[in-house]
């Protein structure tokens, strides 16, 4: 299981890959909160992902920010058609993130 803070970082970076580019980050003791939209909040606690979608909770594996990140994108956002990547590049590019990324922690 991923870390909060390193998870709500990876689901940032898939959000960012979907068009969800103005997000803002909070981590506190083994917590993360990811504010996309002003409707929408996701909260990184437990190894869940969890979110209101139409007064409704979801909640989606912390270890796979990619697959959370495509039922947001799916909810909040029509994607333009080619816009999407496939599950491979999405998946190679979260890979890419964390590489690069780790070096400047």
């Amino acid at each position: 299981m991923r870390d909060a803070r390193e998870a709500t970082r990876l689901l940032r970076y898939a959000l960012h890959r979907q068009g969800f580019t103005h997000t803002y980050q909070s981590n506190a003791s083994g917590m993360s909160v990811l504010s996309v939209l002003t409707e929408l909040t996701v909260w990184c606690k437990n190894g869940m992902f969890v979110w209101n979608e139409d007064g409704h909770e979801s909640t989606h594996p912390a270890d796979d920010p990619v697959g959370a990140a495509r039922l947001i994108s799916r909810h909040y956002r029509s994607p333009a058609p080619g816009d999407d990547l496939t599950e491979e590049e999405a998946d190679q590019a979260v890979r890419a993130f964390t590489a690069t990324d780790s070096a400047r922690d």
